[in-house]
């Protein structure tokens, strides 16, 4: 079979949303569902750096209004006498009075890094600053748990192109932003002919056998989102179609246990709370709506959210009323199933700073073994390597 350049192009592009590994070359049974009340995670990447201390507020801390004369919230929603939250958060302080949701303050990691790029691969990785892993800690997971998986939709990912926290060393997840979208590319006639191609080069026959696997999982994401409709209104946000995607795949019997949806940018150095205060709004409205779906089908017990930057801003504001690149910052998991609801633990000591950013006090990777092992039921010293314990509130 010949093809032009234009459409191999076309090929190569799809290909980079897909799972390229030897594992996905073979014919996949696609009928493999979760086990019934499996639980699932749902992880919201706040790209760019999210001011930690202008979203969780210490309304009692004179350092705090001195250090950001002009950027301090003032009208923050009290969530008890010393702490409030970002006012365009009101969902989650529904949330939190519910006993829905819980907030880790001052998570970090030692020798911090400012640079989006190396924090978000420690971040994504599960590794020390001065280690550098190819595979993410999602993708470790898979690869533990996944020796016997047939295809390749254990772990999703709402983007075109897959982060690195969901790429293993034997199993990847898959990446795509519209179900339909990748489903009506993969039926094109270039790709409907490609799965029983062959040809004499390795590598070119191995995009092709991809890319075949491709289109079987297109086909397959793309009937499991249309077989459970949601009555649930949804913001026309791009966030609020991502959450709409992710709801209706939980309600399917799709085999997927992890999903993974990214918003941004949180990268404020420039009159930052207008900016901060519009991401806030679509991220409120999409979870307010997706919480709403996961409560009228009984499933939110068995469904958790949890929120995470590579990093949060410096203490003090710049000239521009922004922030510039700092260290510690606050995680959100949002559950009908947390077993320690509220703040787990004190705001950042604003008397204690090294050159003008926090000191973290609780480790990420405390974090992501608490989830791996309570809530995903995995080995998290095989997936992380961590043993310095964990936390109870999952």
């Amino acid at each position: 079979m010949l093809i032009k350049r234009r459409e191999f192009l076309k090929i190569s592009s799809l290909a980079t949303a897909s799972l390229m590994m030897p594992n996905f070359l073979k014919a996949m049974a696609l009928d493999e569902a979760l086990k019934p009340n499996q639980k699932i995670l749902v992880v919201l990447q706040f790209t760019g750096g999210n001011d930690g201390l202008n979203t969780i507020i210490p309304t009692k801390n004179d350092i705090y209004f001195k250090e950001r004369n002009n950027i301090a919230i003032k009208n923050s929603l009290a969530l008890n006498d010393e702490t409030g939250i970002n006012p365009a958060l009101s969902y989650f302080k529904e949330l939190f009075d519910n006993g829905e949701l819980s907030v880790m303050n001052n998570v970090g990691y030692p020798d911090p890094d400012k640079s989006h790029f190396r924090s978000m691969d420690i971040w994504h990785s599960a590794s020390r600053s001065d280690e550098f892993l190819e595979t993410g800690w999602l993708g470790r997971f898979l690869d533990e748990e996944c020796y016997r998986c047939e295809h390749p939709t254990q772990a999703l990912e709402v983007d075109d192109m897959l982060s690195l926290a969901l790429k293993g060393e034997n199993n990847k997840a898959f990446a795509f932003k519209d179900p339909k979208r990748l489903y009506q590319t993969s039926q094109e006639k270039y790709f409907k002919s490609l799965y029983d191609h062959h040809h004499d080069d390795e590598t070119v026959s191995y995009l092709y056998q991809t890319l075949g696997s491709t289109i079987n999982n297109a086909d397959y994401i793309f009937e499991k989102s249309k077989s459970k409709k949601t009555d649930q209104i949804y913001p026309n946000s791009q966030l609020g179609k991502d959450f709409k995607t992710v709801a209706s795949l939980i309600k399917s019997d799709i085999n997927t246990q992890v999903y993974y949806l990214s918003v941004g940018s949180f990268d404020t150095h420039v009159n930052q709370n207008e900016r901060q205060a519009k991401l806030f709004s679509d991220i409120n409205e999409a979870v307010k709506s997706f919480v709403a779906d996961l409560k009228s089908n009984g499933i939110f017990n068995d469904v958790l959210l949890m929120t995470f930057s590579e990093f949060g801003r410096r203490v003090a504001q710049n000239a521009s009323n922004g922030t510039d690149h700092g260290t510690a910052n606050q995680m959100f998991f949002i559950s009908g199933g947390l077993k320690k609801k509220g703040l787990l633990n004190a705001l950042p000591d604003l008397q204690k700073l090294n050159e003008g950013d926090l000191i973290y006090t609780e480790d990420f990777r405390k974090v992501y073994a608490t989830i791996l092992k309570n809530w995903l039921k995995a080995d998290s010293s095989k997936v992380l390597g961590w043993k310095n314990g964990i936390y109870d509130f999952i």
